[in-house]
C-alpha cells in the first residue's frame, strides 16, 4: 500500500510539473490566435506526418522483434510487437518510463516470454537509439554550429559546471563507491536467499536480452532500420513545419535542429513530454526569427498530432492485446 501511494505521488508530481510548465507557456496565448493559425494550416501535411509516424512505429516494432527472437526461442509477429509497443507508448502518457515495462508485460502475458529477457531487449533498443541520437545531435551541430553555440551558451554556464565539479565531484564518487560496497556486502550475506536467487535468475535473463544484438540474424536490417527510424522522425517534423506558414520557410538543417530540441524535450521524465517538448521547440524557433506565439502554437500542433495518434493506436492496442491474452488462457 505504501509503495502504491509513493508511486501515485510521483506520477501526480510529474504531471503537476508538466501542467505547470504548459500553463506558464500558454497562459498568454488566446484561442483566437490558435484558431487563426489553424485556419492557415495545411492539414494534408499533418496527415502525411502522422502516416509516416505510424510507419516508423511499425519499423520500430520490426526491429524489436529481431531482438526478441535473438534472445528467445520463440518467434513473434511484427504486428503483435507493434501493438505491445503502442500499448507501451499509451502507458507512458500516464506514467513516465512505465511504458517500457508495460510493453514487456504485455508480451509476457500474450506469449509467455521471460520478462528479464524482454527488458534486456528494450534497454538494448534504447541504448542503440541513444547512439543514433548522439549522431543526429553531432550532425545538427555541424550544420547549425552557430546557433548551437549560442544555444549552449544560454543553457549551460561553463563556470557553473566547473564550480559544481570542484565542490561535489569527490562527494559523488565516494557516494557511488559506498553504495556499490553496501550492495556487494548485502548480496554476500543473503546470497542463498530465495529472493536473491530470483533476482540472479532475472539478471541472467536480462543479460541474455542485452546480448541479443550479437545474435540478430539480420544485422544489416537491424542497423539500417535504426537509422531510418531517425530519418522518419526528421520527416515527421519536416512535413509538420511545411504545414504552417510561420515555419514553412525553415531550412532543412533548421528543422533538424528543431527535431533535436524536441527529442530532448520528450526525454524529460514527464508524461508525454508535456511542457518540456513545447518549451524547447518554441525556444529554438526564436533563434530562427519565429515569433514566440507562433513557435508555441507550432509546438502545440506537433505534440497534439502525435499524442492523438498514440491515444488512438494505444486504445486499439489494449483491445487487441486483450484478445491475444484471451486466446492464450483458453
Amino acid at each position: 500500500m505504501r509503495n502504491r501511494a509513493k508511486k501515485t505521488l510521483q506520477v501526480a508530481l510529474s504531471l503537476a510539473i508538466a501542467l505547470t510548465i504548459f500553463y506558464y507557456l500558454y497562459k498568454d496565448i488566446h484561442f483566437e490566435q490558435v484558431n487563426t493559425v489553424l485556419k492557415e494550416t495545411v492539414f494534408l501535411w499533418i496527415i502525411v506526418s502522422v502516416l509516416i509516424s505510424i510507419a516508423g512505429y511499425f519499423l520500430r516494432a520490426w526491429r524489436w522483434k529481431l531482438l526478441i527472437e535473438a534472445s528467445e526461442t520463440k518467434t513473434i509477429s511484427t504486428l503483435k510487437a507493434f501493438w505491445a509497443l503502442m500499448f507501451g507508448y499509451l502507458v507512458n502518457l500516464l506514467v513516465p518510463r512505465a511504458g517500457e515495462l508495460a510493453r514487456c508485460a504485455a508480451l509476457k502475458k500474450t506469449d509467455r516470454m521471460d520478462m528479464g529477457r524482454l527488458l534486456g531487449t528494450v534497454i538494448l533498443e534504447r541504448s542503440v537509439d541513444l547512439i543514433f541520437m548522439m549522431v543526429v545531435v553531432l550532425l545538427a551541430f555541424m550544420l547549425e554550429s552557430e546557433h548551437f553555440i549560442k544555444l549552449f551558451a544560454e543553457l549551460v554556464s561553463s563556470e557553473t559546471l566547473l564550480r559544481f565539479t570542484q565542490d561535489y565531484g569527490l562527494f559523488l564518487v565516494i557516494s557511488v563507491l559506498l553504495v556499490a560496497a553496501c550492495l556487494f556486502v548485502l548480496v554476500r550475506i543473503f546470497h542463498q536467499s530465495r529472493w536473491i536467487r530470483k533476482i540472479r535468475q532475472f539478471i541472467r535473463q536480462f543479460v541474455s536480452g542485452l546480448t541479443a544484438i550479437a545474435k540478430v540474424k539480420t544485422q544489416g536490417g537491424f542497423w539500417l532500420s535504426s537509422g531510418i527510424i531517425w530519418v522518419i522522425y526528421y520527416l515527421m517534423m519536416y512535413f509538420l513545419a511545411q504545414a504552417m506558414p510561420s515555419t514553412a520557410s525553415l531550412e532543412a538543417s533548421s528543422v533538424l535542429m528543431v527535431m533535436v530540441m524536441g527529442s530532448i524535450g520528450m526525454i524529460a521524465p514527464v508524461q508525454g513530454g508535456i511542457g518540456t517538448f513545447h518549451a524547447l521547440v518554441a525556444f529554438i524557433l526564436l533563434f530562427y526569427g519565429i515569433a514566440e506565439e507562433q513557435g508555441k502554437i507550432f509546438a502545440m500542433v506537433v505534440h497534439a498530432s502525435q499524442m492523438l495518434t498514440i491515444l488512438l493506436l494505444g486504445a486499439a492496442a489494449m483491445g487487441v492485446l486483450l484478445k491475444y491474452q484471451t486466446k492464450v488462457t483458453l
